[in-house]
């Protein structure tokens, strides 16, 4: 029996340390706030910037909703520091009403009599698939009743984005991408069963009180970090279309 405490031992050191890590696993770094091709493109200045506006984002993928979606475009064609965005998905939450209430003289100012700034293209963004299972694998194996395995597999995401002439509606270019949304899995089980085996070895016989330790953990991509990153992907490829 003592002959058995360091296995006991080690066993249990084990389990814990696999405990702990499927624990850790569950947090992650946080992503950037916005990719690094943009971020490294020097800002136009306002006059340079050429005026575009955005509707609301359409989704063919029930999982990702439209709102969200524009958000996304938007915050991205505006850290680029290359457009000049007008509002319009949202202007009757916000600027219209300021309208209204200045001409009404509720307000001071005179925002009532100033026009909106035209837009000079249109960017008209379909999310139009998602490949869910685009690739899978998975691997594994026993050695003295312990088992090992794990499996990764891998989504995609894509997406296309129109360029509108605002003056006469025509579609001068489109770009679209494609992003993949990694995951995978990992499995530990048969630790006990291992232990009676390198006893069994030794011509010894494991205690009843040998635990048998079993550990998974699982990953999976996040689908609305895959669209952010492919949205500012779109973007890149939009200022390369505009020249940066």
């Amino acid at each position: 029996m003592n002959s058995a405490r360091p296995l006991l031992h080690a066993m249990l050191a084990l389990g814990v340390a696999l405990t702990a890590s499927g624990c850790a696993s569950e947090f992650s770094k946080a992503a950037p706030t916005v990719s690094p091709k943009l971020s490294k493109l020097g800002k136009k200045s306002a006059e340079e910037r050429v005026a575009v506006a955005i509707y609301e984002v359409s989704s063919a993928v029930p999982e990702l909703q439209p709102r969200g979606a524009t958000e996304m475009f938007k915050t991205a064609l505006v850290k680029s520091g290359q457009f000049r965005v007008v509002e319009r998905a949202k202007l009757n939450r916000g600027v219209t009403i300021e309208k209204q209430m200045n001409a009404a003289g509720q307000t001071s100012g005179g925002v009532a009599q100033s026009q909106l700034r035209g837009a000079a293209y249109l960017f008209q963004v379909e999310i139009t698939e998602i490949n869910a299972g685009a690739s899978t694998r998975s691997t594994g194996f026993n050695i003295g009743g312990l088992q090992i395995g794990g499996a990764s597999n891998r989504d995609q995401i894509g997406l296309d984005v129109s360029i509108v002439d605002a003056a006469n509606g025509d579609v001068l270019d489109a770009v679209n991408v494609r992003k993949d949304i990694g995951g995978g899995a990992t499995s530990v089980t048969g630790i006990g069963a291992l232990a009676s085996t390198v006893l069994a070895q030794k011509g010894k016989v494991a205690s009843p009180y040998t635990p048998e330790i079993n550990h998974q953990s699982t990953r999976k991509g996040s689908l609305d970090a895959a669209l952010r990153e492919a949205l500012e992907e779109a973007v890149h490829l939009l200022i390369e279309r505009f020249g940066s």
